[in-house]
């Protein structure tokens, strides 16, 4: 009798590269709705890391753009996930890249992976159907299928895209030929698509072996192949990051997977299935999803609701009032106010695309920006004064630096201070203040067990953020701070 080697486990493949504009001004350009807990007390990111552990599972393969790499690597720490692979994007070139650029550093490994691709924004709330469902998909990747789920329409959603399902797959129970893709529809279009019951909506999610998707590249799309081996051959470790190259992935098509292969290929097939999905891609989606009083309300954060009906009210700060709205969205954040209602979901982009015009920073920042020590955030900006809150994690520190322009003056209000001026060392503790003239050498460090918080006023004929000229970072960073 011969033995047989256990199957190699699948490895999940996160694609974390939308900026989610259509659910501002809660997810921006600098901090997207995937590292948003919109649906539960975790992110939509490690919300979707945690449907691939335990046995079977290799530690994933995150593809992310390379400003959210700290946030990528402090959730999967969040999420409990050990050994994550994550690769980033030095320029956004849509999803056939990326998938290549994990295929390929998969297929380093054994050419054979299975791999699992999904986006790191989508909702599931079935997992043991969709645990389930994944192995029959796997089943049919390893039979050399590219796989990819479609899932039951509860109405006629003009947001998604929709697939038609073929005949079923000889041999390999619940798959089936994809007969072809259908681009998003109108209402009409939709609700006869829907009404056939052959059509599927199309979730995003593929499977199949590293193998498969390269030639299948090689095939209707080499030109991604040649540019993204480039990058790879290319790439430099940088602390848990894999950089890709950048000329070479540059250079690569920008061009999603289901234009690049999926749409192309002989070998697509569809698994049906009824997960409870949701790509969360609008206000509308959110208060679908989530629990609503007996009014039908959705109310999140500091909320009070009077005479109000089928709302969705999300506050992250101050206190928000609705009183005799019916079907409305409003949300609240620190700088900015949305206000509509639930039927003009989709139409969130034009007021984004109209900020960006306008060169707002409300179209792509929040007033608080997230580092790998921490974060700072606007109290108050004026012409030539700043006063910013920042707050250092427990042994972390900022970079060594200096500023040319402004002055800055500290007082921690929380914590301890570890001070660095000029070669000077100062503990600077509660209720107590440091100085920071232009041209010092500083940084500070958290020395204690607690978030270090402090107050800083900056002064100066220019306060912009370029305005730094790091001499030392322990983070590998020559970006701003």
């Amino acid at each position: 009798m011969t033995s047989q080697s256990a199957p190699l486990p699948i490895i999940p493949v996160i694609l974390s590269g939308g900026s989610g504009t259509r659910l501002w001004p809660v997810s921006r350009e600098s901090f997207p709705k995937q590292f948003w807990p919109l649906l539960s007390d975790r992110s939509m990111i490690e919300e979707t890391a945690r449907r691939a552990v335990g046995p079977g599972f290799a530690p994933p393969i995150v593809v992310c753009n390379q400003d959210h790499r700290f946030l990528v690597a402090e959730q999967m720490r969040e999420a409990g996930i050990v050994g994550a692979r994550i690769l980033l994007e030095p320029i956004g070139r849509n999803s056939a890249p990326a998938v290549a650029a994990a295929s390929l550093l998969a297929a380093e490994d054994n050419p054979d992976s299975v791999l699992w691709m999904m986006a790191a924004d989508a909702a599931i709330t079935d997992l043991p159907k969709l645990h389930a469902l994944l192995a029959e998909a796997v089943a049919a990747a390893r039979a050399g299928r590219i796989v990819t789920f479609g899932m039951r329409p509860t109405g006629p959603e003009i947001g998604f895209g929709y697939i038609e399902v073929g005949d079923p797959l000889p041999g390999l129970p619940g798959v089936h030929t994809l007969a072809r893709f259908v681009e998003k529809p109108d209402a009409r279009t939709a609700e006869r698509l829907v009404a056939d019951g052959r059509h599927l909506w199309n979730s995003g999610m593929f499977v199949f072996t590293a193998r498969t998707m390269l030639a299948e590249l090689e095939r209707h799309a080499p030109a991604i192949v040649v540019a993204v081996t480039a990058a790879l051959a290319d790439r430099a470790q940088d602390l848990d990051f894999i950089r890709l190259g950048a000329a070479a992935f540059g250079s690569s098509p920008s061009i999603s997977l289901d234009y690049a292969v999926a749409e192309r290929t002989d070998r697509a097939a569809v698994v049906p299935a009824d997960l409870g999905w949701s790509d969360v891609g609008s206000w509308d989606a959110l208060w679908d999803l989530g629990a609503k009083d007996s009014d039908g309300n959705v109310a999140v954060g500091d909320v009070l609701l009077e005479g109000a009906s089928d709302c969705y009210v999300r506050s992250d700060g101050i206190v928000t009032a609705v009183v005799g709205l019916q079907d409305a969205v409003v949300v609240v954040t620190e700088d900015a106010v949305l206000a509509m209602h639930r039927d003009r979901a989709q139409d969130v982009k034009r007021v984004v695309d109209r900020l960006r015009t306008a060169k707002r920073h409300e179209a792509v920042a929040h007033n608080r920006s997230y580092r790998p020590w921490g974060f700072h955030e606007t109290l108050i900006a004026e012409d030539r004064f700043r006063v910013e809150r920042v707050v250092v994690k427990p042994g972390q520190k900022l970079s060594l630096q200096k500023h040319f322009h402004r002055a800055e003056h500290w007082t921690v209000v929380q914590g301890s201070a570890l001070v660095t001026r000029d070669g000077e060392t100062v503990l600077v503790r509660e209720n107590e203040s440091v100085d920071l003239p232009i041209g010092a050498v500083h940084r500070v460090e958290n020395p204690g067990r607690i978030p270090l918080t402090l107050i800083e006023v900056q002064t100066g004929s220019y306060l912009g953020a370029d305005d730094v000229v790091r001499l030392e970072d322990s983070y590998g960073r020559a970006d701003t701070i």
